[in-house]
């Protein structure tokens, strides 16, 4: 008898969830969301990112190693997947731009170590990483680096992931919840769900059965152009604002340059500000002039649309563990702001350890509904953190053989307006 396990959300997190857990013929997966791929509301937050990779852990933090974990699949699927929407840029990473001051721009655990200054621990695996000489650098920068990296084209990416599901037999299914306990009746089958997975990022805030007051959201506005500025540069520091950034990254497969951007944390206005919009602009050309050619301004911009999106942010960093909602089997997988885009996605075991995973080895049986959760303790390099994430394994299981750690955003939520949530 199949597992059948009920997603809530349809984003990046929700979306890969259902794209690794179909790979098991165990698992009947059914996703319900509000939004699906090809929607943009301020509620969905995903379409609405850059996107790229770029490491803003810490080395010894989880994110940190998640993201480290993260970097070969992406850069599998750029290299055999050019369907799916990500391809190879160079990026140019400038640290003390003007005299602003310094933000960790996607906030996983903004603490010092988490900051764009700190360890660059990733240059031990990333392509072609490189510091810059100081003589090269534009006025007003202290230092920068560059390597090798991916920038996806959401609106290609996400509809290639429900494909991915689709032939794997994930169900979709359009669907409004007000209480997290409603989705153990939304599964395909028509049968009571075993397991239900909430990746509804800022909508748990406002989720019954969830109610994560932690939650915030952290304002990102850009602007998308069809100018083409080569290498993708971002920059941790302006003088225009705490809450304001620099980054600039050309999409693939002709989905335009987006340039950034703003951090406001707790600011859910759907509506672009128009003078922040001049302000990226104007930082933008500054910081790359072959933007726009020499000697041409703003106006040199062939503009596509303006956008806003609200990161899922959550104080004291993501939620990924095990719950159980007025009986149910919850698996809890939001929280992870801008980044999830860089930590989204972890290494399958099916890889060199496919022969010893062999879950029903070490699970009770008398916890049939539990064998979905156990694919949500992180990896095997998070041993230290098994109990934390609630481990179902009995003693003296081998904590080798734990699966994979999924993590995500997936769509914000427009405050109190928000009636329903998917």
């Amino acid at each position: 008898m199949s597992t059948k396990i009920v997603i809530v959300g349809a984003g990046v997190s929700g979306l890969t969830t259902a794209s690794l857990l179909s790979k098991d013929p165990r698992y009947a997966v059914t996703v319900v969301a509000k939004h699906m791929p090809g929607d943009y509301d301020i509620e969905y937050a995903s379409p609405w990112a850059g996107a790229n990779y770029t490491p803003f852990g810490a080395r010894d933090d989880a994110p940190g190693r998640w993201e480290r974990s993260t970097w070969p699949v992406l850069q599998r699927i750029a290299q055999d997947h050019p369907e799916a929407g990500l391809h190879f840029l160079g990026g140019n990473i400038h640290h003390g731009l003007r005299t602003g001051t310094d933000i960790c721009p996607d906030n996983i655990i903004c603490t010092e170590s988490t900051k764009a200054t700190a360890d660059l621990w990733y240059e031990e695996f990333m392509p072609n990483f490189e510091h810059l000489p100081r003589e090269h650098l534009p006025p007003g920068v202290e230092s920068a680096h560059k390597f090798t990296s991916v920038c996806i084209n959401t609106a290609i990416y996400l509809p290639w992931l429900v494909g991915q599901c689709a032939k794997k037999g994930v169900v979709f299914k359009r669907g409004v919840f007000t209480h997290i306990e409603d989705a153990v009746h939304a599964h395909a089958s028509g049968s009571k769900a075993d397991v239900v997975v909430n990746c509804t990022g800022l909508s748990s805030k406002v989720l019954g059965g969830v109610m994560d007051d932690r939650l915030y959201p952290a304002r990102g506005q850009t602007v998308l152009v069809r100018n083409d500025p080569g290498p993708m540069i971002a920059a941790a520091k302006t003088s225009d604002g705490e809450d304001e950034m620099t980054y600039i990254m050309t999409r693939a497969a002709g989905g335009g340059t987006v340039l950034g951007g703003s951090y406001q944390k707790n600011n859910w206005d759907a509506l672009p500000d128009p003078h922040l919009a001049h302000r990226i602009m104007q930082r933008a050309i500054r910081l790359n002039p072959h933007l726009v050619g020499e000697g041409r301004g703003v106006e040199g911009l062939d503009i596509i649309g303006h956008r806003v999106g609200l990161r899922p942010v959550r104080e004291g960093g993501p939620r990924v563990e095990r719950d159980e909602v007025n009986g149910i089997a919850v698996v809890h997988n939001y929280g992870h702001g801008g980044s999830s885009w860089g930590i989204h996605r972890v290494p399958e075991i099916w890889g060199d350890d496919a022969e010893e995973f062999r879950p029903e080895r070490w699970l009770n049986p008398d916890t049939h509904r539990d064998l979905s959760m156990v694919v949500f303790i992180q990896s095997r390099r998070d041993t230290d953190d098994l109990s934390k994430n609630g481990s179902i394994l009995p003693s003296g299981a081998d904590p080798a053989f734990v699966w994979v750690k999924l993590a995500g955003d997936v769509q914000g939520a427009s405050g109190t307006k928000c009636k329903g949530i998917s």
